[in-house]
């Protein structure tokens, strides 16, 4: 199949070099001209007309917006994997064969195809989707509305931010109480209070792991986008704003460098200590 692939940074990179070695024709457009280094390249325009599929990997809803903007017609079938505002969607997808697909996973799951993709959108083009993403991990359909995987990836990323604070929490109150915090990790994760983060994750933040692989400022562009939501259709959100708030002021502490769980590094240097074991 051909396809072009615009955003080859940190997943789109690993994801486009996947669907080359599948054996895929595969053409791409980035701005940086180191991650293009070793794949075929061409102006966007070009990309978005290279052949049956447009892929885009890109960091947020106003990359999005622009790429859309710049485009006008997609001859193809369009799937966007960018993690991006759901209310933006109806605008871009209007008139195209268009096909919401936010991922899941770091570039390590790119690289070995266990990426997860929340897909919404027509079944024909769904269908095309299925074909291509299916190289890089598992589809997920969640719709004919191609807004919604989008608002299931938010969400999903809400009860994950949501899970690092509350657990730092936790974790810097036994430690203070004089429990280690690995082994203090390992009851909750085998507790009523049990969650992928603490069971998969967490052992990473207790060896000074804050998740370099996604921007702060990307988490709170996130989190004000679902604010945002809750606001327009009057849906309770006092716990999840308490979140969005920790994460503001951890991107007015750090600035927007990479790390997604610097909400906790905050609240360690708010306790005056790391959660580490002695």
């Amino acid at each position: 199949m051909r396809i072009g692939v615009v955003g080859v940074g940190r997943m789109g990179r690993p994801i486009a070099l996947r669907l080359v070695s599948a054996g895929h024709s595969v053409l791409v457009h980035d701005p940086d001209a180191t991650a293009v280094a070793g794949l075929a390249t061409a102006p966007l325009r070009e990309v978005a007309e290279h052949g049956e599929v447009l892929l885009t990997v890109l960091p947020g809803t106003p990359e999005l917006a622009a790429v859309s903007a710049s485009l006008g017609a997609v001859p193809g079938v369009w799937i966007d994997l960018t993690s991006a505002d759901p209310r933006e969607i109806p605008g871009i997808s209007h008139e195209r064969r268009f096909v919401g697909a936010p991922m899941s996973g770091g570039p390590e799951a790119a690289a070995s195809g266990d990426l997860r993709f929340f897909t919404g959108g027509d079944a024909d083009a769904v269908a095309v989707a299925r074909d291509v993403l299916g190289t890089l991990g598992e589809v997920i359909e969640v719709g004919p509305d191609a807004a919604s995987g989008y608002t299931v990836k938010l969400l999903a990323n809400l009860l994950w931010f949501g899970q690092s604070v509350a657990a730092a929490e936790a974790l810097l109150l036994g430690q203070r109480m004089g429990l280690e915090p690995g082994a203090l990790r390992a009851l909750l994760a085998d507790s009523p209070g049990a969650s992928a983060y603490l069971s998969g994750w967490a052992p990473r933040l207790l060896e000074g792991d804050y998740l370099q692989t996604f921007g702060l400022d990307r988490v709170v562009e996130e989190l004000d986008s679902l604010t945002g939501l809750a606001a327009d259709f009057g849906i309770p959100f006092e716990l999840s704003a308490v979140v969005a708030r920790l994460h503001h002021e951890a991107l007015e502490r750090f600035g927007p460098v990479d790390g997604e769980l610097l909400a906790t590094a905050l609240l360690e240097e708010r306790a005056g200590r790391l959660l580490r074991d002695a």
